[in-house]
């Protein structure tokens, strides 16, 4: 129990991390591509074009991120606040303040909601607005010179000592280490927040003195998952071997990541292929020059290549094909050393007979006979795997003749008249946390894209109504 709850905040932590990023993936495209094209060593290099990288970098991203940061805790005044704040560490600064923006955001967001909180009902009618601009003014006029006096020094010695061991790592061949903490770490769903939260802002900085990065594909680089679910189509058992194929297209082509976590979760030692798979494909990033200039997202095979500079194209299809032919051979390896029965492999997939219409029903104090007429498939994100599963369970519904709304959301941002939320096991304690105060029922499944997995959930929906 103590361990779900360290999970549970983990979790947590890294959602508000990558929380700040994620809406702002597709302007960070747009400026990788940019730089792709047109800075002196890209593929169409144009000096006019190329004075658009810069400021992109330095102003407009940090403070897309303090908005968002400040808007996740204050709605729209702490978006303000949040970008305002962000300036204090922008300005001057001599690295990209992607980290800064990160944390005066919300800081930001947070005094001046405890702010709003103190001076509410303390005026008369007729004041709000002046009380209102005055007090985001006087704040934020504090925090921003507070961050640029005293946080933005400190951020800047942080960063560029984590710099310079990035810069070590790579140097003396160590990067690929890496891998032994970021396997893992996917599949407990902590992608987003390794990806965005961390590897995104230090390979900001060395785009900057670089022009590309190998830490945007630590985490993003899809080839070891694929590999291994390639393993699994070949030599894996049950619904796992029929479902992998799907789940590799998914992973590769569309960049959902999320697809192959369940398949590591059913069987945990194949950790072990996408582990060595990712070491791989670092290493070749490292010796034949790979990267990127920004995070593929999704983190797909196209949108890789989309953002690779010129010059680091070779380096990047090497360490790809590596890492997704070495996951592949120690997947293939280790399944074929497994003795269980097809039974032990699907347990994970499909309940007992016994088992099945209320064993994965789960409430926080609601009445489980409750009519349901609106769900929500959640995930971390609420994007790539929620969005699939709420496709397949509007499928399993239509064919069952069960009129429900299904919507997908992530974690964080389940509507409150939400009457069932399904969600992987993974994440169902960290659902219900969030929401224990709301009327709604919970039901968890262990793969988004598996139609089976959703027979208890229609069923369940279906014996509500009658």
């Amino acid at each position: 129990m103590e361990n779900k709850v360290v999970l549970v905040k983990v979790q947590r932590f890294g959602k508000v991390l990558s929380g700040m990023v994620m809406p702002a993936l597709g302007v960070f495209v747009a400026w990788g591509l940019i730089t792709a094209l047109f800075i002196p060593t890209g593929w169409l290099p144009n000096e006019h074009l190329a004075a658009l990288v810069g400021p992109i970098l330095t102003y407009l991203l940090p403070i897309l991120i303090g908005y968002t940061g400040g808007y996740n805790v204050h709605g729209q005044r702490g978006g303000m606040i949040g970008a305002l704040a962000t300036m204090g560490v922008v300005i001057g600064s001599n690295v990209t303040m992607l980290s800064g923006a990160m944390i005066m955001g919300p800081l930001a967001a947070w005094i001046l909601k405890k702010v709003d909180a103190y001076l509410d009902g303390k005026f008369k009618a007729g004041f709000e607005m002046l009380i209102s601009n005055f007090s985001m003014g006087i704040v934020g006029g504090i925090i921003t010179l507070g961050g640029y006096l005293m946080v933005q020094p400190v951020i800047t010695a942080i960063l560029t000592f984590l710099s310079g061991g990035v810069n070590w790592a790579i140097a003396h061949g160590v990067l690929p280490l890496l891998a032994v903490f970021v396997a893992p770490a996917q599949v407990l769903f902590l992608n987003n927040a390794i990806n965005h939260g961390i590897m995104g802002p230090l390979g900001m900085e060395q785009v900057t003195h670089f022009g590309k990065s190998i830490l945007f594909l630590v985490d993003s680089n899809c080839g070891p998952s694929v590999g291994t679910l390639l393993a699994i189509c070949l030599f894996g058992k049950g619904m796992a071997k029929k479902t992998a194929p799907t789940a590799a297209l998914i992973a590769g082509v569309g960049g959902i990541g999320e697809v192959y976590f369940p398949f590591i979760l059913m069987k945990p030692i194949l950790v072990f292929a996408t582990m060595g798979g990712i070491a791989t494909s670092l290493t070749c990033f490292q010796m034949f020059g790979g990267g990127t200039v920004a995070t593929p997202s999704p983190g797909s095979f196209f949108a890789l290549l989309m953002l690779t500079p010129k010059g680091a194209m070779a380096g990047n299809l090497i360490g790809f094909f590596a890492g997704m032919a070495v996951s592949f051979l120690i997947g293939s390896f280790l399944l074929k050393l497994d003795k269980s029965p097809d039974e032990e492999i699907i347990e994970n997939y499909e309940l007992n007979d016994t088992d099945k219409n209320e064993s994965n029903l789960s409430t926080n104090n609601v009445v489980s006979n409750k009519k349901i007429n609106k769900i929500v498939v959640a995930c971390d994100a609420g994007m790539g795997s929620s969005a699939m599963g709420a496709s397949v369970l509007k499928t399993s519904l239509r064919k069952a003749m069960v009129d429900a709304e299904v919507t997908n959301s992530s974690i964080e941002n389940i509507p409150p008249d939400v009457d069932l939320v399904v969600t992987h096991r993974q994440l169902l304690s960290r659902a219900k946390e969030l929401n224990k105060n709301n009327n709604m029922q919970f039901m968890e499944i262990t793969n988004f894209i598996e139609a089976k997995q959703y027979i208890d959930i229609v069923e369940h929906v279906k014996k509500s109504k009658e």
